[in-house]
């Protein structure tokens, strides 16, 4: 008995001692607030930018939301919280973008904001390969990005080789411009079915996802 709380008494000596982390926190604050004004004094456009950039990155963190995560757990874990985070995510960022766009029909603008690319076979191509390469990574951009500030290392191997795919993809973006993006039309929803249509059926599929994956969830979690 005696040898065996030596033991444990051992291990938890073992133990390294939590460092207090607030201090560290603090100066951390102080720094990205000394940033955004030092920022502002050059672009307050730019001030505004590294304010929704660090408070992006504090709420993917600390809600530990991975947009691979919620294509992958469905099939490895069969858990569905992640996926219906982001339906909401695309359903939330659908009525911003449908109010800014359809603002702009209505002022008769030329040109509707925001980028309306071609879809087909690139497309395609794209999706796998960006698929592939984030789940051996073990996370997208953002997932990435977010764990090489915990300081996970193999995360910071991985954003090398992002940074090094997007140069690269840059580079061959010419080739794929002529081959098959310039040979493929934009589709913009609205444009073809209407705006009430446009909406309806925009909602109607992320609302059927939604379902599919609440159901699948809690299939999963009864097995």
């Amino acid at each position: 008995m005696s040898e065996l709380k030596t033991s444990v008494s051992t291990r938890t000596k073992a133990k390294k001692k939590k460092v207090n982390q607030i201090p560290f926190g603090v100066a951390l604050f102080i720094a990205i607030v000394g940033a955004g004004f030092f920022i502002s004094n050059q672009s307050p456009k730019s001030a505004v930018m590294w304010i929704l950039g660090v408070a992006a990155g504090f709420t993917l963190q600390r809600s530990r939301f991975c947009f691979t995560a919620s294509m992958r757990d469905p099939v490895l874990t069969g858990g569905t919280s992640l996926t219906k985070a982001v339906v909401i995510a695309i359903a939330t960022a659908t009525v911003g973008f449908a109010a800014i766009q359809y603002g702009a029909v209505l002022k008769g603008a030329e040109k509707i904001p925001g980028n309306i690319s071609p879809v087909g076979l690139h497309t395609a191509i794209g999706a796998i390969l960006f698929g592939i390469g984030m789940v051996i990574a073990g996370g997208c951009a953002s997932g990435t990005l977010m764990r090489v500030g915990e300081g996970f290392v193999m995360q910071m191997l991985s954003l090398i080789f992002f940074i090094i795919g997007s140069l690269w993809g840059a580079h061959d973006f010419g080739w794929w411009n002529n081959v098959l993006i310039s040979k493929t039309k934009p589709v913009f929803l609205p444009q073809v079915f209407g705006w009430p249509l446009a909406l309806l059926i925009q909602f109607g599929l992320l609302l059927a996802i939604y379902i599919l994956a609440d159901w699948y969830g809690e299939k999963k979690s009864n097995e």
